[in-house]
């Protein structure tokens, strides 16, 4: 049975940050919506600062911010909504200057997604195929089957996905034809020769068996053969790519006449002992489940990448040897400086696998079709030192590489979005200049850079006249983010927003509308409306509470922090209490965000809206805070974020350092008075803290904390610390637990049992090691065993920060 899909649990968006400076552009007001903005009883302390029961408790007292919004073929905006006091979303629209709902039995009509051509829009929706045109949806699926990734065809025919399998769907007939089938198997032995010696005796010997077993079949699979070629109808024989392989992808070209087919070895992503238990599930017994797979113990899996031509059936292997480096070792230094610290390292084994380039922002697929029938595909190798743009000789398999992109580090995980223009130009995204940028290749010819300077292209959309690519940057400042208008042809760059927040967009279908989220220092994200040939933005929703808006918060500042290891400040938002006074000794916390890879300094609304809420409450309340972009931050470039390669730990309390002697020259802070604290990588930050730099923190709190990256998942870890069967060094250098014994300070240790992600066996190894130590009087352990690695519940989100402020205010007042 096919599931709905209904948004359960999307993710939440509130966040909270600050700003320095005011918009220059004014939106008109909000559309009303038609329900009413809930303000509920708002728990505060003396000072009229909502109390921390209140800052954990449910986020909707907060707002109920718009999330994943698009433009309908109707042209009216859509948005999923967060249902009042619940976990179930609503799809809303905003329409004649009202939010209001979208009936249940009206969704399937306006879903995002999907695939545009001359006003037809082409979707999927719960398995199913629908055509949007003219104002009317048409149904054109509906089977037990589910119904993927609709392409339109030169033809006008719709190509979609089913299972291993390509079909194609004529919108005036509604007829439904299979065309291409993929099975990962054997080809099956259709006639059956004679095999060893009494079989092949017998079959010489007597003309009845050499007749009934060989010469009859013969004949029947010739015929067979003859009628299928001649039947238009009927659907042609599968493709058979060998047993042991899966599929990754499938991508056809837009004539329909090629098909591009990637798998790997069918080898299991995770082993039977990759478990942990449920204490608290639902049957009264001790549960288990099944987890990820360690760095430690991932092996490289090679992709393969099969032409097929549709018509011919001939099928054609990708060269990958001629992917420039493939049979080169990156890592060769790194190896030798292993063995000689007495380290065994794994030979290398070349070529090195490749794979489809994993871009976590998904903006699009890594294989693209240019109109006349050219392939391009953005490939990587596994150990992500190289990525390489090619082009595809459809008959021999040759590659041609139209660019190289190495980092002697790791090639970013963002950053890779490319695509064909009509005259065979291919655009692309790199971060070879420091920065990611774009740049333009025309077919043979030199690639050009389109856009310049240390800032940040994220999100690139191209035009549907190929004329202009829209994009968010920070152009004017790290922490801003405004939506730029490229002009290929003339290179020139148009700022069309101009509101100094966090600004996101989506391009409506007809390129005529720009729908922005954007937010602000404590403002939620909101829906706005602008026109793509700029004027001034238009304020579609407005969900925050009165609550939350009359709430006393303290906005943190930022500032540039000097770096006493770069030419690059470090960014950094500061509180300060409310009537600071420069002549006083304060204490300070120093809060540090989570994923490494991750831009909290800026000027809009941040995805730690708790801890900005604590930040303020603990300002409020009398001490300096600091939130810092330390090195690894996203935002500021190559370098920053590559900073850690092989060393994660210590250019970030490097940084630490720096921020907190910035704190005590310029706001007074007491060095001795100073804590810490952060989930996740930022829990991971406490321990390299407080383990090696002893004296720079009295207290800090590790929540869900990282304490041996050997014990971590592949795909980030091995980026930034190759493998530890490569380089043991990077593993020991930049794991916590190798530096325990410095422990010094009060450390507060909180972990989600069922932690999936950075598994609650981390802490547990870390409180033994500890143990072992004799630390006893040194740390303390709060674990929750209904939490994951994003706590859900407030009663937990209190009990742990109830603990971190009782933390604070027994060792730094």
């Amino acid at each position: 049975m096919k599931k709905a899909l209904i948004p359960l649990a999307l993710s939440v968006v509130l966040s909270a940050c600050a700003t320095t400076q005011s918009s220059t552009q004014t939106p008109a007001a909000a559309a009303k919506p038609d329900y009413q903005v809930q303000t509920p009883a708002t728990m505060r302390d003396a000072s009229g600062h909502p109390t921390l029961e209140q800052i954990m408790s449910d986020p909707q007292w907060i707002a109920r911010s718009p999330q994943q919004p698009f433009v309908g073929a109707d042209g009216q905006v859509y948005f999923w909504q967060q249902r009042e006091s619940s976990e179930l979303y609503d799809l809303m629209t905003v329409k004649a200057g009202k939010v209001a709902k979208v009936a249940d039995q009206d969704r399937y009509q306006h879903v995002d997604g999907g695939v545009w051509q001359n006003g037809r829009h082409a979707y999927s929706y719960q398995g199913n195929l629908y055509l949007q045109q003219q104002g009317q949806v048409r149904q054109l699926t509906g089977t037990s089957d589910s119904d993927s990734d609709p392409q339109f065809l030169s033809d006008g025919r719709i190509a979609f996905q089913r299972g291993n399998a390509i079909y194609t769907v004529d919108p005036a007939s509604g007829l439904v034809r299979m065309l291409a089938s993929v099975e990962l198997k054997k080809q099956p032995e259709k006639l059956k020769e004679a095999k060893g010696y009494l079989e092949t005796e017998q079959k010489k010997l007597l003309q009845w068996v050499d007749k009934k077993y060989y010469q009859d079949p013969k004949a029947q699979l010739a015929e067979e053969d003859k009628l299928q070629a001649a039947d238009p109808t009927a659907n042609p024989e599968p493709f058979y790519l060998g047993e042991g392989r899966r599929l990754v992808e499938l991508s056809l070209s837009k004539d329909g006449s090629k098909l591009v087919v990637v798998t790997e070895n069918d080898t299991p992503e995770r082993a039977d002992k990759d478990i942990m238990p449920n204490y608290l599930g639902r049957s009264g017994e001790i549960e288990v489940r099944q987890v990820r797979q360690r760095v430690a113990e991932w092996k490289p899996n090679p992709q393969v990448f099969t032409v097929i031509d549709l018509k011919t059936r001939a099928k054609k292997d990708l060269a990958l040897s001629d992917l420039p480096g493939i049979d080169k070792d990156p890592l060769a230094k790194v190896r030798e400086e292993n063995r000689k610290a007495g380290y065994q390292v794994e030979p290398f084994k070349g070529p090195r696998a490749v794979h489809l380039i994993e871009d976590w922002s998904g903006h699009q697929l890594p294989i693209q079709w240019s109109d006349d029938g050219k392939l391009a595909l953005m490939l990587e190798a596994e150990d992500n030192k190289d990525r390489w743009l090619v082009t595809a000789d459809l008959k021999t398999g040759g590659l041609t590489t139209q660019h190289h992109l190495h980092d002697d580090a790791w090639v970013n995980y963002q950053f890779n979005d490319f695509g064909w223009l009509k005259n065979d130009s291919l655009w692309y995204q790199s971060e070879e200049s420091g920065y990611s940028h774009l740049y333009l290749k025309p077919w043979g010819g030199k690639a050009k850079q389109l856009t310049h300077g240390a800032w940040e292209v994220h999100d690139p959309v191209l035009s549907a006249d190929e004329q202009s690519i829209y994009f968010k940057g920070n152009v004017k400042h790290p922490g801003i983010y405004e939506v730029y208008k490229l002009d290929l042809a003339s290179d020139t760059q148009t700022a069309l927003t101009d509101l100094n927040g966090m600004t996101d967009f989506v391009l409506s279908p007809d390129n005529k509308e720009l729908v922005l989220t954007h937010s602000k220092v404590l403002s939620p994200p909101e829906l706005y409306s602008l026109n793509t040939s700029g004027g001034t933005p238009k304020q579609l929703t407005h969900t925050v509470s009165k609550a939350f808006e009359d709430s006393p918060w303290i906005a943190p500042k930022i500032v540039a922090i000097p770096s006493s290891h770069t030419q690059q400040p470090i960014y950094a938002k500061i509180y300060l209490p409310k009537n600071f006074d420069p002549a006083k000794h304060y204490p300070a916390v120093v809060f540090n965000h989570g994923a490494g890879y991750l831009q909290e300094v800026d000027m809009g609304w941040s995805d730690y809206f708790r801890e900005f809420m604590f930040n303020s409450m603990l300002a409020s309340q009398g001490y300096v805070v600091m939130d810092m972009d330390y090195r690894a931050s996203e935002g500021y470039g190559r370098d920053w974020r590559t900073a850690i390669y092989r060393q994660m730990g210590t250019p970030e309390v490097q940084d630490l350092k720096d921020g907190v002697n910035y704190m005590a020259s310029k706001y007074g802070v007491d060095k001795s008075r100073v804590g810490t604290y952060g989930g996740s990588y930022g829990g991971f930050l406490t321990f390299m803290s407080l383990y090696t730099a002893p004296d720079l923190f009295k207290a800090g709190a590790a929540l869900r904390p990282v304490a041996d990256w050997a014990n971590y998942n592949a795909p980030y870890t091995a980026n930034i610390l190759n493998l530890p069967g490569n380089d043991p060094i990077a593993y020991h250098r930049s794991s916590p637990i190798y530096f325990a014994k410095n422990l010094q300070s009060q450390l507060l240790i909180m972990s989600g049992i069922l932690d999936d992600n950075v598994f609650f066996q981390d802490s547990v190894r870390m409180v033994q090691h500890l143990i072992e130590l004799h630390k006893t009087n040194h740390f303390s352990v709060a674990p929750y065993p209904v939490e994951h690695h994003g706590f859900r519940q407030p009663s937990s989100w209190l009990d742990e920060y109830q603990r971190i402020y009782n933390l604070m205010q027994q060792n730094l007042k």
